[in-house]
């Protein structure tokens, strides 16, 4: 395939409600749609850098400026015949893995459907539907939090997980636990916590929790190990997890018994189905986060959660778990029994809906 043109889209879009976590309050969700054109076909991804570096050093300046200047410059006007032979030529690039999974997921999407066939079998997956749960940013209170996570569970979701933070944690765990004792349960720490609140930590082993989500350094393996070591809960690293020598450190220390894996934090799908593999090979389970994507990046997410050591369910929600209205036709919905279908059709399976994209879209650029 030649790569003909590339086409860049920031685009903002209002959230059905305020999401709130230990790192902030977002209205509003603002990423970085790509397109890539050749021989006739087309491919999506979305880069999910955000405009603050809050989660990640990256944000949406940074990752338009690796774009422009570097990544589409080593793809533009040159012929690939697979995904290995298109992502080798910015490989050079150190870091910026968001930007480079943009890029990939988009040239994964076009050479799914030159092959005529789902993005899903196109990276390996297995599955026709994969469970997902929702989460749930901090409330004001445990009665409104209780009220909300009722109207998830009306929807279909099986598995609920809850935003924690220093002061805002035990007694919103306890609410949830007490209203809902057999329910799929997990907690998300956003790396708010260090080893100073390790009783408030062990305290949490009380509520029969699935998980607790990186509770200590955003950059931090070699705590979450000393951590682990005083928890029967399983602790899940999220943001110290970049590359599979990061899971293979982290697994080897005993930092944590489960991984969590974004395309967007480990740079693509070639880098979360080595951690996806390297994680089977020693029976550490992986479930698929998620960075609030549209259905362009929730196409991507659905696909690669099908491949079979995607054993928990993921943060893939529905489209109206986060937009009133999704830039796809058709939206992605829940089912009863708590799955997601992976789309069958070829690439992400599903179409953007141009107009609506332009609504959204506040910066474009073309290369050709």
């Amino acid at each position: 395939m030649k790569i003909e043109k590339v086409e860049l889209r920031q685009t903002k879009m209002e959230l059905v409600s305020p999401f709130e976590t230990s790192l902030g309050v977002e209205l509003f969700e603002e990423h970085i749609m790509v397109r890539i054109d050749g021989d006739g076909l087309t491919g999506w991804g979305e880069v999910v850098a955000a405009p603050s570096p809050s989660y990640s050093y990256e944000t949406l300046t940074t990752a338009w400026h690796v774009l422009g200047d570097f990544l589409i410059p080593s793809i533009l006007g040159k012929e690939f015949q697979g995904i290995a032979d298109a992502i080798e030529p910015y490989r050079w690039i150190r870091g910026h893995r968001m930007a480079k999974a943009g890029v990939e997921a988009a040239l994964s999407d076009a050479f799914a459907k030159a092959k005529g066939i789902s993005l899903s079998k196109f990276l390996g997956g297995t599955r026709k539907k994969v469970p997902v749960g929702v989460s749930v940013g901090l409330q004001s209170s445990p009665a409104e939090l209780i009220k909300v996570v009722a109207g998830y569970l009306k929807d279909g979701y099986k598995r609920i997980k809850i935003k924690i933070a220093p002061g805002r944690d035990i007694e919103l765990v306890k609410a949830v636990r007490k209203e809902y004792p057999e329910i799929q349960l997990q907690v998300d720490a956003n790396s708010a916590y260090t080893l100073d609140d390790i009783k408030m930590l062990q305290a949490l082993d009380d509520y029969n929790l699935q998980l607790i989500e990186q509770p200590l350094g955003y950059d931090d393996i070699y705590d979450h190990s000393l951590l682990q070591q005083k928890l029967k809960t399983p602790i899940c690293l999220d943001e110290s997890i970049y590359t599979v020598s990061d899971t293979r450190a982290a697994i080897e220390l005993g930092s944590c018994k489960i991984i969590n894996i974004k395309p967007g934090r480990v740079g693509g799908y070639t880098e979360s189905i080595k951690i996806h593999d390297y994680c089977a090979s020693k029976n550490i389970p992986v479930w698929h986060g998620g960075m609030y994507e549209s259905g362009i990046g929730r196409g991507g997410n659905a696909a690669l959660a099908s491949l079979p050591n995607f054993i928990l369910p993921g943060d893939i929600s529905a489209s109206k778990r986060y937009y009133k209205v999704d830039i796809v036709e058709p939206e992605f919905v829940i089912n009863n029994d708590g799955t997601m279908d992976v789309p069958t059709k070829p690439g992400i399976g599903v179409e953007v809906n141009l107009n609506l994209l332009d609504k959204f879209t506040v910066r474009k650029t073309i290369y050709s």
